[in-house]
């Protein structure tokens, strides 16, 4: 049975770091694309970053140059290490899997490429 599954949120300080894990099973992971969002209380959600072996790594403007996103074929789990947080990073963080070839060139962060999902894990940040 394919499943994700996220962990590593909570509740950190503005400037602190987070890193969320996102593990596969029922599939190689590394074989597909693999993108980060987020959904803050009220807002759609937003593709934060992608990771493919074919498109290599994609970041949103919004996160760019604070949060990284690595792979450890190993363990079949991807990662999204979130430094310099902010209040604004406060929403449900969510891992999905792109397994269509499209999505793996591109790393495209529309959610209709992404054909399964993660149950999500919070991340708040607050003084």
């Amino acid at each position: 049975q394919l499943q994700l599954v996220e962990s590593g949120g909570g509740l950190e300080q503005p400037g602190g770091s987070l890193r969320l894990s996102c593990a596969a099973s029922g599939f190689t992971l590394n074989s597909y694309a693999i993108g980060w969002f987020r959904q803050a209380p009220g807002k759609e959600r937003e593709g934060l970053s992608c990771i493919s072996e074919r498109a290599g790594t994609w970041y949103a403007t919004s996160v760019k140059g604070r949060f990284t996103v690595s792979r450890d074929n190993a363990k079949n789990t991807v990662y999204l290490q979130m430094n310099g947080l902010k209040p604004e990073d406060t929403a449900v963080y969510y891992c999905a899997v792109g397994m269509r070839s499209y999505v793996q060139q591109v790393c495209v962060m529309t959610e209709v490429w992404y054909d399964y999902w993660g149950q999500g894990t919070q991340v708040t940040v607050s003084s």
